[in-house]
């Protein structure tokens, strides 16, 4: 156990990007929403990996990760949608990270699809930019449609359902958008099909 704590307040699930270290000695990053209690703020964070993902695997292999708070919505759909892998453990976009001990607290199946719940514990943090907090429908609209994007074929899910919310972020993001958001979901349409 460590004395450090989040660089961030953590409420609801606030969604990340976590950076794990490989076998081939590489990160990969993914996206990865943390389940923080709004009621109780010495509650653990916890997390769960979907499937026999690599963000899973080199949980069990090395007990933890570096955890990232980014507003870049390309970093944010690659990580979400793509192997990505990268020589350094912070994103160059990341505003603040946090690196984490975790450890398996429980696991299960929910329509077909196994998982893992993980606590994490904060080991190490940094602010590296601090921001006034903006509410950028766009951004949102990227990670609302990685989520969408993330479940097409899933049992439990309904593919039309998900097409039509794509279609919607898709909407959105390039109404509300930057640049970024545009390019991020250049790169959805490059990673799924819909």
């Amino acid at each position: 156990m460590t004395d450090a704590d989040w660089p961030v307040e953590l409420r609801g699930v606030t969604e990340s990007v976590v950076t794990t270290l490989g076998p081939n000695g590489l990160w990969n990053a993914a996206a990865l929403g943390l389940h923080a209690d709004d009621d109780d703020r010495n509650d653990p964070v916890t997390v769960r990996t979907w499937g026999n993902t690599r963000t899973r695997r080199n949980f069990h292999r090395r007990g933890g990760g570096v955890v990232q708070f980014t507003r870049d919505p390309v970093d944010f759909a690659e990580a979400a949608l793509s192997i990505r892998e990268d020589e350094e453990s912070v994103l160059d976009s990341a505003d603040a990270w946090v690196e984490v001990e975790a450890e398996r607290v429980g696991s299960g199946e929910t329509d077909g699809t196994s998982w893992e719940e993980w606590e994490l514990t904060p080991v190490e943090s940094a602010v590296r930019e601090r921001r006034v907090p903006l509410t950028d429908r766009g951004f949102a609209a990227v990670v609302e449609a990685t989520v969408a994007a993330s479940r097409l074929g899933v049992d439990g899910f309904d593919d039309a359902d998900l097409r039509a919310r794509l279609d919607y972020f898709e909407e959105v993001a390039r109404t509300c958008g930057g640049e970024r958001e545009r390019v991020a979901f250049d790169r959805i349409r490059e990673f799924v099909e819909w």
